[in-house]
């Protein structure tokens, strides 16, 4: 059966293939190959595997240069995509950078405005005071004028009853003189009485117009007081608010934070202190109750700003940079603060009141800053190029500590920003981002 099949193979192989013979002739001798059909068929197979592979190939760099500029386009148009995104976020950067600066200078009119108000409340209560004190002197002049009056009509009624009691005793023998030198006393006295009447009525007029008058300067000033007041008490609501939303926005407990900030500040003097108008042991009068409360709000955004100057809520980074990587897993590790790229030898600030703990190379930081702050929060400046801080030296929010570099186990130029709370590393971003809209 073999035998048969490879007979007819051999038959059907030598019809489609006969025997050839290629000659090689030379100048001296002829050869020839002699090209069986089993040669010629290998042959034809491995030619057409070559023209084979070359088309699969040709057509295969074709479909990668087709496909590779597929990709260079995507490639450039997510490029441009990012490129995009890093400028939408940096015009937002400097956007809220605009608008934090705006709302310091809010906050800072605001501020005046509440130091100027509190002068006037000052003066207009000194103005009051005084002015009650003038009342009360009328009230006595009046008062000792009514009974001058009173007194001076009973004396002329007395003198009026003393010359009608004396008429019908005189007769045509009494003596004429000496009736006469009673009349003229009698006469005198009783002018004399008319015109202190007078006196003391005009002075009386007198006194309660310049009563009505004072009573109308008093309203005047009541009402001038009140509209301090409630401008006073708008300006604490707009001011303390933010503060109090910023500080719970990064998760801090205000109570606490102003204890512990009043324990620390806790002379006494200045413009905190309660108000007293009254030396007699009275009550307090409702305005003085109001000038308390709002003196109570005017200490406790005084807190607020001493607190807020020793949280790290300030960015360390004023200038032109890009996130490159923030808090949270990265490649199976995890990243314990904040990566802002920017220019080699940017500044780098302290982000608030503290002192300096470490200011020297360590391990994969590079060159790093430790400030220790109150509250139990520690901030690190990680890759710097260069320190400008010692150890031991006492820094506030805004002081340069260093600039930014490439040191350390890092892979460019940025810095590493990290906050720990009692040791513990937590997100920078959160306390950046409370702040946003306020600093």
């Amino acid at each position: 059966m073999r035998t048969r099949i490879a007979i007819r193979f051999h038959t059907w192989l030598e019809a489609r293939f006969p025997e050839r013979r290629v000659f090689l002739r030379s100048e001296s001798d002829t050869r020839f190959i002699r090209l069986k059909p089993g040669t010629q068929l290998i042959a034809l197979l491995g030619v057409s595997a070559f023209v084979a592979w070359t088309i699969i190939a040709t057509a295969v760099l074709l479909m990668d240069s087709i496909g590779s500029g597929n990709f260079r386009e995507q490639a450039k148009r997510d490029q441009r995509t990012y490129e995009a995104r890093l400028n939408a976020l940096e015009s937002e950067r400097d956007l809220r950078a605009h608008e934090a600066a705006a709302a310091q200078q809010r906050f800072s009119s605001a501020l005046e405005q509440i130091s100027m108000m509190q002068s006037q409340l000052l003066a207009s209560e000194t103005r009051r005071r005084e002015m009650e004190t003038g009342i009360e002197v009328i009230q006595s002049t009046l008062r000792r004028a009514m009974k001058e009056r009173d007194a001076a009509r009973a004396e002329a009624a007395d003198l009026t009853l003393a010359l009608q009691e004396s008429r019908p005793d005189t007769r045509p023998g009494q003596d004429a003189p000496a009736l006469a030198a009673t009349m003229q006393v009698l006469t005198t006295a009783l002018a004399d009485t008319a015109r202190e009447r007078d006196r003391i009525s005009e002075n009386a007029t007198l006194a309660l117009q310049d009563a009505d008058e004072m009573a109308m300067q008093i309203r005047l000033m009541q009402d001038q007081n009140d509209q301090i007041f409630r401008q006073l008490e708008d300006a604490m609501t707009i001011s303390v608010e933010p503060l109090k939303k910023m500080f719970s926005a990064a998760g801090m407990d205000t109570e606490y934070m102003l204890d512990t900030v009043r324990r620390g500040y806790s002379g006494l003097g200045g413009p905190s202190l309660p108000l007293s108008f009254s030396t007699r042991g009275e009550e307090p009068s409702p305005e003085a109750l109001r000038a308390n409360r709002i003196l109570n709000q005017m200490d406790r955004l005084n807190l607020y700003r001493i607190a807020a100057q020793k949280v790290p809520l300030a960015i360390p980074v004023k200038t032109r940079f890009r996130y490159t990587s923030g808090f949270g897993m990265r490649w199976g590790r995890m990243h314990n603060g904040t990566d802002f790229a920017g220019d080699h030898g940017a500044p780098i600030y302290a982000t608030a009141d503290g002192v300096v703990t470490h200011a020297k190379w360590l391990s994969g930081y590079g060159r790093l800053v430790k400030i220790q702050h109150d509250f139990g929060f520690e901030t690190r400046y990680a890759h710097m190029s260069r320190i400008r801080v010692r150890e031991g030296q006492r820094v506030s929010r805004g002081d340069r500590i260093g600039d930014m570099g490439n040191t350390g186990r890092s892979t460019g130029t940025h810095l590493h920003y990290e906050v720990r709370v009692d040791g513990k590393a937590v997100n920078p971003m959160t306390y950046i981002k409370a702040a946003r809209n306020v600093f």
